[in-house]
């Protein structure tokens, strides 16, 4: 039988890089993210390339919802916890406490939601893996992030414990902490629809990550074979030493 993967925050960027990916591993992949016209799109996309997927628009914040997800899902083997997002870059002194709510229910209860109600599937597998998309953000802190730092270091907190909780299970779990990603949606989300504000995050820097390099990385964890363990990968660009550390290329002078 074909293992199932299930993939959220599928709509775009990593998420649909990753789906695309574990399809073209033999994967029936299953896209699970808000916005459904997107997924059905790449589903039907994977499906005209002879490959396995399924949409299922779905708010991972919605536990009712989760749950009735699972309820539906025969078996899973492998999960992606990849759906989070940031919000802003007030400091401390004047962040909105609304932003830091909806960071920290996507970025850690989403992930909590997920888990909890395909663990028994996972378990059951014989050879599941739980796969969490935090930052590095979950690692270092940062002026202008806290509300994030704090939801990706809550994330990271939960795949860190939650390993320790199944050891002796037959459960993989795997942290991939990106660092600078260019995606089409990831700052210019955070920057609340400022194109060009998003555009200078990235304003000289040689090739900043792609979605599609991080999903490479989240492929080859799931693929391993089930007795390797990559507990955490910190992926950057060569361009980005440290979070402070970032190397930008000045133009030209004319």
């Amino acid at each position: 039988m074909t293992a199932t993967a299930v993939v959220t925050g599928a709509s775009s960027g990593i998420g649909a890089a990753t789906a695309r990916g574990l399809a073209a591993e033999g994967y029936d992949v299953v896209l699970v993210a808000r916005r459904a016209d997107r997924i059905e799109a790449l589903a039907e996309e994977l499906t005209a390339q002879g490959r396995s997927a399924r949409a299922f628009a779905l708010d991972v914040t919605d536990r009712a919802a989760v749950d009735a997800f699972a309820e539906a899902l025969p078996s899973c083997s492998v999960l992606v916890n990849n759906a989070g997002g940031a919000i802003g870059v007030d400091p401390i002194a004047t962040g909105d406490p609304d932003d830091w709510r909806r960071m920290y229910e996507v970025n850690v209860l989403g992930v909590l939601n997920m888990t909890q109600a395909l663990l028994p599937e996972l378990i059951a597998s014989g050879d599941g893996t739980v796969l969490v998309v935090t930052s590095t953000a979950g690692h270092v802190v940062y002026e202008g992030g806290a509300g994030y730092v704090a939801a990706k270091h809550g994330a990271h907190t939960l795949a860190a414990t939650l390993r320790l909780e199944l050891c002796g299970e037959p459960v993989r779990v795997v942290e991939i902490a990106p660092g600078m990603v260019k995606t089409e949606e990831f700052s210019l989300n955070r920057l609340r629809g400022d194109a060009e504000a998003a555009e200078a995050v990235y304003a000289g820097v040689p090739d900043p990550l792609t979605a599609e390099d991080v999903a490479d990385t989240v492929v080859w964890a799931v693929t391993r074979p089930p007795h390797v363990n990559i507990d955490l990968m910190v992926v950057r660009p060569r361009a980005q030493a440290a979070q402070h550390k970032v190397h930008r290329v000045r133009p030209e002078k004319r």
